[in-house]
């Protein structure tokens, strides 16, 4: 897909590390203008560095999505700068691992705050843009959704609830000639994904190279994802080759879930 993107206006939130940076970095690769929106000034300023180097520097946004004055910030930037959205990623969203009885509320509505009320927010601020643009929308949820955990209960949630709000919005989208899928990334080498070994360490008891090793084994994959594995299906998703796949979920996760669907 060379060059499919050039001139394109690519919105990635969380895009200052992991995944969401891979995606900007992927995008404007493809000649795009990114984005990136991220409440870490530092973290921005280094991924901007990174995505400069592979193509256009990004408009780096400091916000705190978990509000809608955060969500609205980062809109009106982009309004006043482009006037445009080709696409939007939702990627932003950390949620806490641990024992479900140690798990404070405030670390439930924290949750929820950041990565299923952000993406509800940035969605229905940039819809009118993107139905102009006959755009797309990935939402970059997780493998919880699907496989639910015990001492993972607000992730998987959390990604539950954005699948489906998700496969709502799809509809729209028909309407409106806007695509809306989701990606579940399994188990991803990324700053967060060791995070969350730390937290789960905590909470199990477990060493933090059991669970690592784990990570993999227990489930049969041949590797831990890279963040270039899910980049590769955003990208897709948004190209014109892909313009049928509409209100979609795709695991990328080596074959972890196990399930049918």
């Amino acid at each position: 897909m060379p060059g499919e993107f050039q001139g394109k206006v690519i919105v990635v939130t969380g895009g200052s590390r992991g995944i969401g940076r891979e995606i900007a970095v992927d995008f404007a690769r493809e000649g795009a203008q990114t984005v990136i929106v991220s409440s870490s000034e530092s973290n921005l300023a280094a991924a901007t560095k990174t995505i400069a180097a592979a193509g256009a520097a990004p408009l780096a946004i400091v916000a705190d999505l978990r509000t809608l004055e955060g969500c609205q910030k980062a809109f009106d930037a982009v309004k006043a700068k482009f006037n445009r959205c080709d696409v939007l990623v939702n990627s932003a969203g950390a949620t806490r691992a641990g024992n479900f009885v140690e798990l404070p509320d405030d670390a439930w509505i924290d949750g929820y705050a950041l990565k299923f009320f952000a993406c509800v927010r940035m969605c229905r601020l940039f819809w009118p843009m993107l139905k102009a643009a006959h755009g797309s929308v990935v939402n970059i949820s997780g493998g919880g959704a699907r496989s639910p955990g015990a001492d993972f209960t607000i992730g998987g949630s959390v990604n539950a609830a954005m699948g489906n709000f998700s496969k709502g919005l799809s509809q729209q989208g028909k309407k409106d000639d806007v695509n809306v899928n989701v990606i579940h990334p399994g188990a991803t080498e990324t700053e967060r994904f060791y995070q969350l070994i730390e937290m789960r360490s905590k909470a199990s008891g477990k060493p933090v190279e059991q669970l690592k090793q784990e990570a993999s084994t227990k489930d049969g994959i041949r590797r831990l994802a890279k963040a270039q594995d899910i980049s590769a299906l955003a990208l897709f998703l948004c190209s014109d080759k892909a313009r049928h796949i509409q209100g979609t979920a795709i695991a990328v996760d080596g074959g972890a879930t196990v399930g049918y669907y």
